[in-house]
This record gives structure tokens, sequence and C-alpha cells, in this order.
């Protein structure tokens, strides 16, 4: 993967300009998307997700970001973010939301009408993809009340969009990885298994990995939180 200094609509241009052209993930999140850990957007969950599938990606992620909260430089929340990806134009064949930890405290109606409207965001421009939604980590395995809450809410909000949404919920099952020093965020190691462990539910949802072709998979990574903002190509 190359880092190389372009703006985000450059870089999907690539995705759409492609002749014999790759299925696409989009992912929008958090610290988690950001790189944070291993403080390396190219160790990220999400990058070595798009490498597993073989499929392009466009993947924008912001520390401190959430459906609520605005994030750490005010990018966010989710909504703006899948805002500023070209949903309609690449075409996705799955839209990733990673967020809710920097939610916490916000009022559980607020919440889930914000996790309603992100998904309604996705289906009104690409009313064919997949969505699912990577909800809560926590730095013990029993997490916090409020931060149950929080993820309560998104999961609910979640299920009453419809059997078409995909639930990943870290906090209810426990995923267990390698943490970087603050305790929260993963090593790269921790990266690798929780894409693994995204890979697996996608499967078992009817999703496949793309067949090794001749075009080779574009990744378009802005990231925030990790080392500067840019986008990466691979």
């Amino acid at each position: 993967m190359v880092a190389v200094d372009a703006p985000l609509s450059a870089c999907e241009a690539r995705i759409a300009g492609q002749r014999d052209r790759l299925p696409t993930l989009a992912i929008v999140g958090a610290s988690y998307t950001a790189g944070v850990g291993p403080d390396n957007p190219e160790l990220s969950w999400a990058v070595q997700l798009a490498r597993l599938l073989h499929w392009n990606a466009v993947i924008d992620g912001v520390s401190g970001a959430g459906y609520a909260h605005p994030g750490d430089d005010g990018r966010g929340p989710m909504g703006h973010l899948l805002g500023q990806e070209n949903l309609h134009g690449l075409r996705p064949s799955l839209v990733i939301v990673q967020a809710g930890h920097d939610d916490v405290g916000t009022p559980p109606a607020v919440e889930r009408a914000r996790v309603s409207s992100a998904i309604g965001l996705i289906r009104d421009a690409v009313p064919g993809a997949r969505v699912a939604l990577l909800t809560t980590f926590a730095s013990t395995p029993q997490g916090t009340p409020a931060l149950h809450q929080t993820d309560y809410a998104i999961v609910s909000a979640g299920a009453a969009a419809g059997p078409g949404v995909i639930i990943m919920d870290p906090l209810a099952g426990r995923w267990a990885f390698a943490r970087a020093a603050d305790g929260l965020h993963p090593t790269a190691a921790g990266d690798e298994w929780i894409a693994r462990q995204v890979e697996s539910v996608l499967l078992a949802h009817g999703l496949r990995t793309g067949a090794p072709a001749a075009t080779a998979p574009v990744i378009c990574d802005v990231s925030v939180g990790a080392g500067k903002p840019r986008a990466a190509t691979a």
C-alpha cells in the first residue's frame, strides 16, 4: 500500500474507471478505522479487511467520531462522513459503519435516530448495497452500563431497519484481541484479528471474496487520528 498526496475524489475515480471492476467496500468509522493502536492507517482492521476480501475500498476513519459526536477534528459524525464518500458513483456492494464508543452519554433516542438516519442515507444512495454495523468496543470484557446503553441503542436501531442490516457487536460478543498500551485500541495483530472476525461474519451472511484477477484492488484511505490525513492506493 502506497500513501499518496491526492484528494479522495481522485482515488475514488480510479475505482469508478476500472474496466473490469472489482466489488467495492465503503467504510466509515472512528479511531479503530483510523488505525489508532498501531498508529498506522494501513494496519487498521478496515484496510486489512479490504485486502482479505480482495475488494476495492474507500475508508474514512476519524478518531472520536460517532453517530452523534463530530470527532476530534469535527469531520464527523457518521452521517457527514458517509456524505463525503461518493456512494452513488462508487456503487459499493457493502457499506460498514464502525462507531458507538464515542457516543457514550448520548440519549438513547437520539442515538437510535442517528443510526437510523445513517442507514437511510446509505439506502438512498445505493439501494442495492448491504449495510453492516460494527458497534462498540470496550476496555474491559464487561464494559460499562453507559457503554451497554449506547450499544443497545445502536443494535436496536439496526434491527429495526430490517433483516438486511448485518450487526457485529464486539461488546456483546466479548471480542478478545491483542491491545495497545492504552488498553482500548488494538495492536496491528489485534486489527488483523478483527478483520478476520468481520470477514467471517460477512461470509456467513453470503458475501464472497473477490477472485484473483488482473485488476488490482484500489484502497482509498483517509484517516484522522493516526498520522496525517491522506489518501492511499493499493
